[in-house]
């Protein structure tokens, strides 16, 4: 069994395979910490002592994932790691916040028009994409190619309606090649086009921009809470919330084209280690790897890229289509993002004054005031944006990073974690009492009945987990997001 070793109210270390280099950080507190299964800890512990790894951050919603736990951060400075990626390439949250004030969406009839409005924009489904909406947007293939080797660009935002303002909204607006270039991208995507199974899925793919997928992906209307402290007034008032007034959060990644660049790179990877006899690390064959300046890691990274670009303007293209909706809706409804931010992503970072490749599977990255990477942003002296899912009954938060987030590598937590696997919901919670619940809280759905394997009470204690990170002083709470309504599918997610 490993044993976590408390350091003090909400956070511990795991030692490393053989006591050998830096210990593994844990943020969570003491029913936390106890809450995480063996997996889970088996797969941060493989994790750490892969080849390269220098630090390993599990944080509190933790829980086991493909090769590395989902809710971990892993750095290194010579190594590139599928696997603490995923196979959703840059599952993302984005906020838009509405000039819709609460008191406009109090009667249902309202709410259902927004829902009806919205789901004839965004379809939702696995294989869903926009020619399956009458008022979505076509993106030809052309656009596409534009899409992923620029993402959110000042062309590619026009062509789709999207507020070309909005990318400096946006963690990573675009993301280039493994030469930081966007001609690297454009070689990469052309290799792939050569492949005639590959060119002709990319058309089909492209058509999934701007839709949200399966599973725990999700569009949420919500009633903004603003803090009362004057460091959560100010943060608000630089990230663009407004109390009392509806916002919009939602949650996707890069879609059927995002999981075709990382399963391939999986296959093409394990095929190289199985042809050289290269040991997995720890025996599993989901944390392989690539050294950094190999060809092979070139080609991820460029794969990857592509994979974020697309999940990037999908996130934009879903937020113009949302506000779209309202004001077709509530006409004269006015709307601006206000953050857009990943969560399965690894990108170039100092970590402790060495640049590292931070990998986030399920972590939110969090820069604080008078990080380097925000000199020259509004966020400069606030921190940036974090977005936290909760669930539909306990809230979200929109929270702020502090000065010691640098003890995780500057993450925190994606959202509260999953306690129950899928089948165990399926078969343990009650599908009555979760649609009566909702029925209770005053919450509608897009769907005769809730997901059963996405109810509330499938994932961790939310208020726990926020007390774990603001007790380890990662971030502080700038506001609470109540929910309103929930478009969602029932079917397989894209991760």
């Amino acid at each position: 069994m490993i044993t976590i070793h408390k350091t003090d109210e909400a956070t511990g270390f795991i030692p490393a395979m053989g006591s050998e280099g830096r210990p593994i950080t844990v943020i969570g507190t003491d029913a936390i910490r106890d809450g995480f299964d063996e997996n889970c800890l088996k797969q941060a512990v493989n994790s750490r002592s892969a080849p390269g790894v220098t630090h390993l951050v599990l944080n509190p919603d933790a829980h086991s994932g493909y090769g590395a736990p989902v809710g971990c951060v892993m750095a290194s400075p010579t190594h590139i790691y599928p696997g603490p990626v995923g196979v959703d390439i840059k599952c993302s949250m984005s906020l838009l916040q509405t000039s819709v004030p609460e008191g406009a969406i109090v009667d249902k009839r309202v709410r259902r028009a927004l829902i009806q409005a919205i789901c004839e924009r965004t379809p939702t489904g696995a294989g869903k994409g926009q020619r399956s909406v009458k008022k979505s947007r076509r993106v030809s293939t052309e656009l596409g190619k534009k899409v992923v080797t620029q993402g959110a660009s000042p062309e590619v935002c026009e062509a789709l309606g999207i507020p070309v303002k909005w990318a400096t909204r946006c963690e990573d607006s675009a993301h280039l090649g493994h030469d930081k270039t966007v001609a690297a991208l454009e070689r990469r995507l052309e290799v792939h086009l050569q492949d005639n199974r590959f060119w002709e899925r990319f058309p089909s793919k492209m058509q999934q921009l701007g839709s949200y997928g399966g599973g725990n992906h999700f569009g949420e209307a919500e009633v903004v809470r603003i803090a009362e402290h004057s460091e959560a007034q100010e943060a608000a008032r630089v990230f663009g919330l407004k109390e009392g007034h509806v916002a919009f959060l939602s949650h996707c990644g890069s879609r059927g084209f995002g999981h075709d660049m990382a399963s391939g790179q999986f296959k093409a990877l394990q095929n190289l280690f199985d042809t050289w006899g290269t040991p997995y690390p720890s025996g599993d064959k989901q944390l392989v790897y690539a050294p950094l300046g190999t060809q092979h890691a070139n080609d991820y990274i460029d794969d990857m890229s592509m994979g974020a670009n697309f999940a990037t303007v999908n996130h934009l293209l879903i937020n113009a289509l949302v506000l779209e909706a309202f004001q077709e809706v509530l006409p004269g409804t006015t709307g601006e993002l206000v953050y857009f931010i990943s969560h399965n992503i690894a990108r170039e970072e100092q970590v402790e004054g060495k640049t590292q490749w931070v990998h986030r599977k399920g972590a939110t990255r969090a820069f604080p005031a008078g990080h380097e990477e925000l000199v020259g942003t509004p966020f400069s002296e606030t921190g940036h944006p974090i977005l936290l899912p909760g669930n539909p009954r306990d809230g979200s938060v929109v929270m702020a990073a502090l000065p010691g987030a640098e003890k995780s590598c500057y993450s925190v937590n994606h959202g509260a974690g999953r306690q129950m696997g899928r089948k165990h919901a399926a078969r343990t919670l009650d599908q009555g009492a979760v649609d009566a619940e909702f029925e209770q809280e005053d919450i509608l759905f897009n769907g005769r009945r809730y997901p059963i394997d996405e109810a509330p009470d499938a994932y961790k204690d939310f208020s726990e987990v926020l007390k774990s990170v603001e007790t380890a002083g990662l971030a502080h709470t700038v506001a609470r997001l109540e929910a309103k309504f929930v478009i969602k599918d029932a079917s397989k997610a894209d991760d």
